[in-house]
Formats: C-alpha cells, sequence, structure tokens
C-alpha cells in the first residue's frame, strides 16, 4: 500500500476503498469491500456499518508509514513523503460531499497534493459496495506513467452516470434503461 482510504457514506450506507501506489495493479491485490460488512484495507484499515474506524499498522510497515480515522474514514500509508499526507486525507474526505466516488476521488488527490508516496504513483483503484452482493463499481487504472488517480477519476466521470441502471440490470433487467449503444435500442 502507499496511500488508502476506505470509507462510509453516513448519508446513504455505501462503503468504498480507494487505493494508489507505485507497483502495478494495486487496486487487484489489495481493496476489498464487501456490502454489509465493512471495507478492510491491508495495513489494515477497516470501516464498519456504523461508521467506526481502526487501523492496524504492522511492525514491518515500510519506509515512512502512518494513518490517521475520523468517523466514517480510516486513511493510511507507507513509503510516504510525510507522516502528515493520512490526516491531509482524512481531512479532505471530511469536508467533501457528494457521492461516495466523488469523496474517495477527491480524497485520493488529497494525498498527492499533501505529497503522497515518495517516489510517483503508477496505479489507482477504487471499489464501492452497498445492500447488493458485489461491487457496485470496481474501477483500476493498473498501470501508466500518467497519473493513475486522473485517469481513475475520468473511468468514474464514465462510470457514475450508469452505476444505479447496471444494478437494476443485474436485478431486474426489464426495468433497466437503455445502454444507448448500438444494438440495444
Amino acid at each position: 500500500m502507499t496511500f488508502s482510504i476506505v470509507a462510509r457514506c453516513s448519508r446513504t450506507g455505501m462503503f468504498g476503498v480507494a487505493v494508489s501506489s507505485s507497483s502495478p495493479a494495486v487496486a487487484a491485490r489489495c481493496a476489498y469491500a464487501q456490502a454489509g460488512v465493512g471495507a478492510v484495507y491491508r495495513q489494515v484499515l477497516a470501516v464498519d456499518v456504523t461508521g467506526t474506524t481502526a487501523i492496524h499498522s504492522g511492525p514491518k510497515a515500510l519506509g515512512i508509514w502512518a494513518e490517521a480515522r475520523a468517523d466514517n474514514a480510516a486513511c493510511g500509508g507507507n513509503m510516504l513523503a510525510h507522516d502528515g499526507v493520512p490526516q491531509a486525507m482524512v481531512e479532505a474526505f471530511l469536508v467533501s460531499e457528494g457521492h461516495l466516488g466523488d469523496r474517495l476521488i477527491a480524497t485520493m488527490r488529497a494525498a498527492l497534493k499533501a505529497g503522497g508516496e515518495v517516489g510517483p504513483v503508477h496505479s489507482a483503484g477504487m471499489k464501492l459496495v452497498r445492500e447488493v452482493a458485489w461491487p457496485v463499481a470496481d474501477l483500476r487504472c493498473d498501470w501508466t506513467d500518467d497519473c493513475p488517480i486522473e485517469q481513475l477519476a475520468s473511468l468514474w466521470e464514465i462510470y457514475k452516470p450508469q452505476l444505479d441502471a447496471y444494478v437494476t440490470r443485474a436485478i431486474n433487467p426489464s426495468d433497466a434503461p437503455s445502454y444507448g449503444v448500438p444494438g440495444d435500442e
């Protein structure tokens, strides 16, 4: 892990996790979330269904590592530019508004602005869960020499308008709106 957040939306009950790292495919390896129980992330960061948070950092965390938490959000990281990065993340989450996905992206941007990891980050991901048994969003940028958080933000802007429709298609396809693509008129 380089820097990450697990969070719960107090308004909707949705859970999410976002992560960025200098190593490839970080979200595929390190992000875990399941509706109804909370989100868990390695270092380990956790948030439960009431918004209570907990963090454990193992004795072999790499480089500068730190953690910060508040109700509904836990942030942590290792190989950080300085130990204030997670606190900047928590503060960004607490002042952000809107959809949990937007708030997680804002938090990851704040981590970069605060210094992020010592070296450049190359991958990022975000997973969102709510009342269904699968992630309602599982977006990743597995490797880029550009900013993976900005690529993740672009993916989120494309995906966000369809999120609820994808859930409806899985539960009751006849009630789902059109995809708006050729062949689905």
